[in-house]
């Protein structure tokens, strides 16, 4: 900000200046003090902040020193953040005490400015060594504090010459500690957001690896189930036990092979239902050659408890058909996912079979694949409906495509 005003500087009233001068000099303070609140909207940066504050209010009462000191409630001490007019190695270190015996002490256990226009002649306060050792002969004192919260310090003006420190100049000091009090209140509020989001966004990267991690310790888990199952098959005499735990396998390698793909392509929260049932029908495809699969999926994104849970059903659904709408050992079976609105999922799985038998009640079956398929449409939140397709057999199911609080049953 540039601190040089149009003109010719006005004189001080405490020196000399007539009625005009006054006007001016008045005038240039409330300039100087917009001046100001402009370039406190515009900085993100604290130090700046208060850099140009010291600058500003001491040109503003053109007074060589000005400093802005900041409480340590710990140490019950100020330390100087920012100032014009001192020798080095004070800004940043010099520290002077906040007790009601100094005048920046009891401004802020008070809450009023001090001015102290003979400092050598004063009784009411001691004199700061860093003032007697630049030669201050007067100060005026102000509270800087924002709208909430306790108070950040005091912005104090010295001067080493002789003088006075009006009223006049104390409500420019005011006014100006004010805005000063909000302005560090605003980037106090901005650092602790940006902190926080930081702290948020490492939190959210860190959960995502270990879900991913998790997923991929899941899917070793159940291939390492699968491998047993498969090993206790070949050993067992058997064939019913030998075919029920293929079939256990084979789910097995379903759920594992869902979890794949969860990890691969990060998909914790959601997932494209046209992407992940299409990598499903080519998996199904390839596991029965001699079976065409048709698939044709919306691209609706869902929430990922719902898509695994639909991923092992039509799995279920498809496996199924192949083993008993086609005794010839070939045939098509179609799949089909549809929304018809944001809220809404209908998926049917379909076949020119032989049909269900006369008497098929899938409530009462005691099949363990109709009993896994009842559980996942409970899962699912869904209706189920099975159809004749004539020929052959239409499974229908209906369900929402949001995440409604589903339980595992």
């Amino acid at each position: 900000m540039n601190s040089n005003l149009d003109g010719a500087q006005p004189i001080a009233p405490e020196q000399g200046g007539d009625a005009a001068d006054e006007l001016a000099y008045r005038l240039r303070q409330q300039q100087l003090t917009a001046r100001f609140g402009l370039f406190a909207l515009k900085t993100h940066d604290i130090d700046a902040l208060l850099r140009e504050a010291a600058r500003t209010c001491a040109e503003g009462l053109r007074s060589e020193f000005c400093k802005v000191m900041e409480f340590l409630p710990a140490e019950n001490e100020f330390v100087v953040r920012a100032g014009v007019g001192w020798k080095p190695g004070v800004v940043g270190v010099a520290r002077t005490g906040a007790d009601l015996d100094s005048p920046a002490g009891f401004a802020l256990r008070t809450g009023q400015p001090v001015i102290s226009n003979h400092l050598a002649e004063e009784t009411r306060f001691r004199t700061p060594k860093l003032l007697a050792d630049h030669g201050v002969k007067r100060a005026i004192n102000v509270i800087v504090q924002g709208d909430g919260g306790g108070p950040f310090g005091v912005l104090e003006v010295d001067s080493p010459t002789e003088g006075r420190f009006t009223e006049h100049d104390l409500a420019f000091m005011q006014g100006f500690a004010n805005m000063l009090g909000v302005a560090i209140e605003r980037q106090q509020a901005e650092e602790e957001l940006r902190a926080n989001k930081a702290l948020l966004q490492r939190a959210l990267e860190d959960q995502d690896v270990l879900n991913r991690e998790i997923s991929h310790r899941v899917k070793n888990s159940l291939q390492l189930v699968a491998g047993l199952l498969n090993m206790q098959g070949r050993a067992s005499g058997n064939d019913d036990l030998r075919r029920a735990l293929a079939d256990a396998e084979a789910r097995v390698h379903t759920i594992a092979q869902v979890h794949d793909r969860l990890w691969r392509h990060n998909e914790m929260r959601s997932v494209n239902l046209a992407e992940f049932l299409g990598e499903l029908c080519v998996k199904l495809r390839g596991s029965a050659p001699h079976f065409t699969v048709g698939c044709h999926i919306d691209p609706v994104v869902v929430p990922t408890d719902l898509a695994v849970p639909l991923g092992l059903l039509v799995n279920e659904l498809v496996t199924n058909a192949f083993k008993y709408a086609y005794p010839g050992g070939s045939g098509e079976v179609r799949i089909e996912l549809t929304s018809d609105s944001p809220e809404r999922l209908r998926l049917e799985v379909s076949d020119a079979g032989v049909g269900l038998p006369a008497d098929f009640n899938p409530s009462q079956s005691r099949s363990l694949g109709m009993r896994l398929v009842a559980s996942l449409t409970r899962q699912l939140g869904g209706q189920l409906e099975w159809q004749d397709a004539r020929p052959g057999t239409r499974f229908v199911l209906e369900l929402s495509a949001q995440d409604n609080g589903r339980t595992v049953t």
